[in-house]
């Protein structure tokens, strides 16, 4: 028997030395016992650690780090006071150079490995200009769980807290002091909201026995424009439960554009409810990307960074290669931010969305930038494409795609090729499943031209893409 093809006795409960080679798509870093592959929480590439495995499966293990033998020579000190307890940003502790070049990495290993390409034509990695204070939403939970940290004093308050998940927990909210991928007013809201609340004695919601009344915080910024909303999400309506906290954000405060409550009595936990009630201003923010002005309601979708948002739609531009002749049609799209941009150097842009909200919020935002030439449909992708509806509408010479992160339905991959398209702009926010649809794509007589990658979330694992991929049959024409 070749004793080289068993895997190495690691166990569950082991400690073992490795050194950390680069980071996994998703922030752990990789490390090796022999060929064996560790994936190490908070590793960073060029340390050589310690760590407690903590699990183990068929052919990897996890672990977390025991004791730090040598540092990464692209260690960096965290600005948060939260890092690493919260998980929104993984990687404060890396150089954002480091960051870039993982993420860069990251894709080429992914497109190589799961999309079977040979080569992959990254032509350019964007970075971030700003790597803080670069969020345009951020939502907080409020909770009558407050994580509590070891070296508290045991007489410490644990009833309300106001921040985020701890990761891996839905029943434990950090409290957040300051964030710093949000903007710097925001944490004044923040620390407003909490203290008022707990003054007022406000009920923050228990997601286990669902009472209370407090749920969620979520404020949106306009990175051009300086709105700000803040977007109050409670369980029931008692809209006088509020006032204190309107009163005193719009005396502390007075850059507030809008104060919103959305009412949630659903079990589920998220920040958005079945109606809303406007408490002050108008029910939206406005926000610019390149020349347009979008408005933004509590509930739309729109991009969270606003300037790594607007290079993201310039690249799509760029590789849809556009010049007044065009049809376009961007699939998935959400409010129409992409549509009403590229039907800027279109001759007709449609964009095919199944929430019906997004829609209204589309048409709204043409009409507010005065574009006559896109056009909005509500339609279920799955079942649009395979029949005749499609045909009332001129076929595309682009196809646009921004699908969620499960990426596209494979009949929607399969119908691309029929409807034959010149070109494909592939926008994505997990490349795991555009190298699956593009390789599916290439099967089918598309080659996969270019792909750039812009980073949106610096300290984060979060990865965007833009793919170009051009019809074989324009190729031969």
């Amino acid at each position: 028997m070749n004793n080289t093809l068993q895997e190495p006795s690691v166990r569950k409960g082991d400690e073992v030395i490795v050194t950390i080679e680069s980071l996994a798509y998703g922030g752990m870093g990789i490390g090796r016992v022999g060929p064996f592959v560790v994936f190490v929480k908070q590793g960073l590439p060029g340390q050589t650690v310690k760590v407690f495995v903590y699990k183990k499966r068929k052919g990897f293990a996890e672990a977390r780090i025991v004791e730090i033998l040598t540092e990464s020579p692209d260690a960096t000190e965290p600005v948060c006071e939260h890092f690493p307890i919260c998980g929104g940003c993984k990687h404060q502790h890396l150089s954002y150079e480091k960051q870039v070049e993982q993420k860069r990495n990251q894709v080429q290993d992914i497109f190589q490995r799961l999309g079977g390409f040979e080569s992959v034509p990254i032509d350019t990695v964007i970075p971030a200009d700003s790597i803080y204070e670069y969020r345009n939403k951020m939502e907080f939970t409020i909770s009558n769980r407050r994580w509590v940290d070891q070296n508290e004093p045991e007489e410490a308050k644990k009833d309300f807290a106001l921040g985020l998940h701890i990761p891996g927990r839905f029943d434990k909210i950090l409290d957040i002091n300051q964030c710093h991928i949000q903007p710097s007013i925001g944490n004044k809201i923040l620390s407003i909201v909490r203290q008022t609340a707990m003054e007022h004695k406000l009920k923050p919601y228990d997601a286990r026995t669902h009472n209370g009344y407090l749920r969620h915080l979520m404020l949106r910024f306009g990175s051009q424009t300086n709105d700000i909303m803040v977007n109050i999400v409670t369980s029931y309506e008692k809209t006088e439960f509020l006032k204190p906290i309107v009163d005193i954000l719009l005396e502390k405060v007075p850059e507030i554009t809008c104060i919103i409550n959305n009412i949630n009595t659903r079990k589920a936990d998220v920040a958005y409810g079945e109606y809303e009630i406007l408490l002050h201003g108008k029910p939206v923010i406005t926000e610019k990307i390149g020349d347009l002005n979008f408005e933004i309601s509590a509930n739309s979708f729109f991009q969270t960074n606003t300037m790594q948002g607007e290079a993201l739609y310039n690249v799509a531009m760029e590789k849809a290669s556009l010049t007044d002749e065009e049809i376009v049609w961007d699939l998935y799209c959400g409010t129409g931010t992409i549509t009403l941009f590229l039907a800027q150097k279109a001759k007709e842009a449609y964009g095919f969305e199944l929430i019906r909200s997004s829609i209204e919020d589309a048409n709204r935002n043409a009409i507010l930038n005065g574009i006559g030439n896109a056009f909005f449909i509500k339609a279920n992708l799955d079942t649009f494409l395979k029949g005749t509806n499609r045909h009332q509408f001129p076929p595309p010479d682009v196809i646009v795609i921004d699908p969620p992160r499960a990426g596209m339905h494979e009949d929607t991959v399969k119908l691309i090729p029929k409807i034959a398209p010149n070109r494909v702009v592939y926008i994505s926010c997990n490349p795991t499943t555009q190298a699956r649809d593009i390789a599916l794509l290439s099967k089918r007589g598309f080659d996969l031209k270019s792909l750039t990658v812009v980073d949106m979330f610096p300290h984060t694992p979060h990865i965007e893409t833009v793919a170009l991929l051009v019809n074989r049959r324009t190729l031969q024409d």
